[in-house]
């Protein structure tokens, strides 16, 4: 099978890279032909990636780029110099949908793919339904599309636009399946949940625990994720023996962060982001992750960070109780996010509501792992064992051929 695969943003750094490296090289193991189309920043230097320099194609972003701005991120805090979609103008928008519809065209032609797969329920995936409807197209939705999707109304009518054409959805969890077709009028029958997963190769549980329990937060360091109500609650355990690890960077976010890690001192260690061979070796030496997110999907760094052995705290959103749900609470404990006034902000009485409950769960979980009391390493790991990128990529290979067999019949 020649799939073309197109991505808006760069091919790693965030969740929904990953996702794409890792169903490249599924694709390249399992003998289908792929082709990358992504969107970079000027002079980005290209990482190692499961598809060779020439079954690529980069949209460049910035100072002489072909769009003169940076990346659009899906999140309006990323990794990286991004520029949010609340503030692109409408030419803009119209600038940037084009840039990908040529080249997406461009490569239909040459490479001749029998089917495409799209990420982000979003304007690219849109465009692309409506420019090149010969081909089928299955999207993948990573979570931050809806958070757009509900945030944005000006921009709903063009997203939805093109999705009449739309074959097929994969979705992270049934919650999201449902909210797709509801946010999207998309029916319900062509929305398959096929999930998210993590390398076994690199994630994988260490031996032992040291004994002050080592915790570790991975992602953007920005309010979205939680980090800042985090950091304050931590600052109210500061009596119990508990070292902090920070992987990831913010944007303008990151500075507030910062300043509320520096009064915890040599507890909290800064690590910026870190290479995912490097975040496996971290996770391996740690005893807990914390995700306090306000809004996610699936989180691939939750079960990377489960695979790895560590046990959890997260807040209560539906991919993570997806997740509880086969983990269990003796290794994941749920924290209950507060009523809000939008759908990653909280009002003053709902910042110190949620400071409470991420407090009281934290410390209910550093106790228990002070006293032994929670899973070794690899039967927590043994829990998610069935949540591999092979599993998901087998999934999406069925919807694929689905397609492309049911194009055929046509």
């Amino acid at each position: 099978m020649r799939i073309l695969l197109v991505l808006s943003q760069r091919p790693e750094a965030t969740g929904s890279g990953i996702y794409v490296r890792a169903l490249l090289e599924e694709a390249r193991r399992r003998g289908h032909e792929a082709f990358l189309v992504a969107g970079v920043p000027v002079g980005w230097e290209i990482p190692s990636l499961p598809v060779s320099r020439d079954r690529c194609r980069f949209i460049t972003f910035g100072t002489l780029g072909d769009l003169p701005f940076p990346v659009p991120g899906m999140s309006d805090v990323m990794p990286y110099a991004s520029t949010r979609f609340r503030d692109l103008t409408t030419n803009q928008i119209d600038a940037y949908e084009e840039a990908f519809s040529i080249v997406c065209r461009d490569v239909v032609s040459r490479f001749e793919p029998q089917v495409i797969h799209a990420q982000h329920l979003w304007l690219v995936t849109s465009r692309l339904c409506k420019d090149i409807p010969e081909l089928p197209l299955l999207a993948s939705c990573h979570g931050s599309d809806l958070r757009q999707f509900l945030q944005l109304s000006h921009l709903r009518a063009r997203v939805r636009a093109g999705f009449s054409r739309l074959d097929a959805v994969a979705a992270l969890t049934t919650e999201q399946a449902e909210e797709i077709a509801t946010l999207f009028e998309i029916p319900r029958g062509r929305i398959a949940v096929t999930g998210a997963g993590f390398d076994p190769r690199l994630f994988s549980p260490g031996k032992t625990r040291c004994g002050t329990v080592r915790i570790v937060y991975a992602g953007k360091l920005s309010r979205a994720k939680g980090v800042p109500w985090m950091l304050r609650a931590l600052f109210r355990l500061r009596a119990l023996p508990w070292e902090l690890h920070l992987v990831g960077s913010g944007g303008s976010e990151e500075a507030e962060c910062r300043a509320l890690a520096h009064p915890l001192g040599e507890r909290v260690v800064l690590h910026g982001p870190l290479p995912q061979k490097a975040l496996a070796s971290l996770f391996r030496s740690s005893t807990l992750f914390v995700l306090p997110s306000l809004f996610e999907g699936l989180p691939l760094v939750l079960l990377e960070a489960l695979a790895s052995g560590c046990c959890a705290v997260a807040t209560d959103l539906p991919g993570v109780r997806n997740v509880a749900a086969s983990v269990g609470d003796d290794v994941l404990t749920l924290v209950s996010l507060p009523e809000r006034t939008c759908v990653d902000q909280f009002s003053p009485e709902e910042e110190i509501l949620f400071v409470d409950a991420l407090e009281k769960s934290l410390e209910a979980m550093l106790r228990r792992c002070l006293l032994g009391d929670i899973p070794p390493p690899h039967e927590v790991a043994r829990r998610v064992e069935g949540r591999t990128w092979e599993k998901v990529f087998s999934g999406i290979e069925s919807l694929l051929l689905e397609l492309c067999h049911r194009r055929r019949g046509q």
